[in-house]
């Protein structure tokens, strides 16, 4: 009995310490987001995908994902994860596009994309990852490890007046961002006006804005924009927002390679599973808009986007031009396009190619 019961305790013993084992081993990764804390894409992958991480890495890693401003402001996170001040960040690399041109290139490539599964598809095997890691790396040098990148939604174009083809941008107030887009919208014919997304509705209920860059349909539905500004362009024609996520450096070198894959591999599923969520959402409360008839919902015909792609096209090669990474960024782009059918009958090359070409 002495014996049996001495062995029954070493048993318990050695379960006793590799349970201890595994729940020191297991990895808590704590991400800040550039969502806010009541925002659909928010609320949806804390749901639906965060318990993922543990499940997708046998228990060894789980996330923490933190609404904006959590810990550091929001355009101080690639600092704050180089230093450890956070785990990573899953956020805009837009934000960061101060820093290079090539943030605003990988962020919201504008009018460039028809679909977030592209530019997701981009990232993952076009390119994408590697570009904005070099990019990342003139901020924070082998501190900060891109472990994804892509969009979740296409935003729809809010407009007080009908907007059918490229011509009837032509001499419109545009609320738009700085940069990109307003470059974009500019070479369009219309007047960028740059106001805080927090003044959309009153800028459009006055008439100092005809049309404003603003979110997903049902963003601007929730926000009662759809009220005031009745002709809506969905699909949109614009903008397509990237997220990053990334996690320190020393961090993603203490996991294991399945875990690596796993996260890597967790960013893509989950945004493309978000992206086909935010597509349902905005179907939905399209086909309800369009039954009521109090709201024109306008779609561009595909030779109006193509047209339209081309002229935004000018706008990214000029961002291309101002630094060597941006360059790379077009390219890439470029190269994804021209290979899935993008860029219709492109026979131009961007200065970067032709120099390349040349070399």
């Amino acid at each position: 009995m002495k014996i049996r019961t001495l062995t029954h305790s070493i048993a318990l013993a050695s379960t006793a310490l590799v349970m201890a084992g595994t729940a020191q081993a297991q990895e808590e990764l704590r991400v800040q987001t550039s969502f806010n804390s009541g925002d659909y894409a928010y609320q949806y992958l804390q749901e639906n995908w965060v318990p993922k991480v543990e499940e997708m890495t046998g228990g060894d890693v789980t996330l923490n994902l933190m609404p904006i401003g959590s810990v550091v402001p929001y355009k101080e996170t690639i600092e704050a994860v180089s230093m450890g001040l956070l785990d990573g960040d899953l956020t805009a690399p837009a934000y960061f596009a101060g820093r290079d041109p090539a943030f605003a290139l990988m962020g919201d490539l504008i009018a460039g994309y028809d679909k977030p599964s592209q530019f997701l598809d981009f990232c993952q095997n076009g390119g994408g990852e590697e570009v904005l890691q070099k990019a990342i790396d003139k901020v924070a040098p082998n501190k900060v490890h891109v472990v994804g990148c892509g969009p979740y939604k296409r935003e729809a174009l809010v407009a007080a007046v009908p907007i059918r083809s490229v011509e009837d941008l032509k001499g419109l107030k545009f609320r738009s961002p700085e940069g990109l887009a307003a470059a974009v919208f500019e070479r369009a014919g219309a007047t960028p006006v740059n106001i805080p997304f927090s003044e959309v509705y009153t800028s459009l209920q006055q008439g100092v804005v005809d049309a404003a860059d603003a979110s997903a349909y049902v963003n601007n539905d929730a926000s009662g924009l759809h009220d005031i500004a009745k002709y809506p362009i969905y699909p949109g024609i614009h903008s397509m927002s990237s997220q990053q996520f990334t996690l320190n450096q020393n961090t993603w070198e203490s996991l294991s390679e399945e875990d690596q894959k796993a996260l890597n591999q967790w960013f893509y599923d989950a945004f493309n599973d978000l992206a086909d969520a935010v597509h349902q959402q905005d179907e939905k409360l399209v086909a309800r808009d369009k039954a009521k008839g109090d709201i024109t919902v306008i779609d561009w015909p595909q030779e109006e986007r193509d047209q339209f792609r081309e002229i935004a096209r000018g706008a990214w090669e000029d961002f291309a031009q101002k630094s060597p990474i941006a360059q790379e960024a077009l390219n890439a782009h470029l190269e994804y396009m021209k290979a899935h059918g993008l860029l219709k009958g492109d026979g131009a090359q961007s200065q970067g190619e032709a120099s390349s070409t040349q070399g």
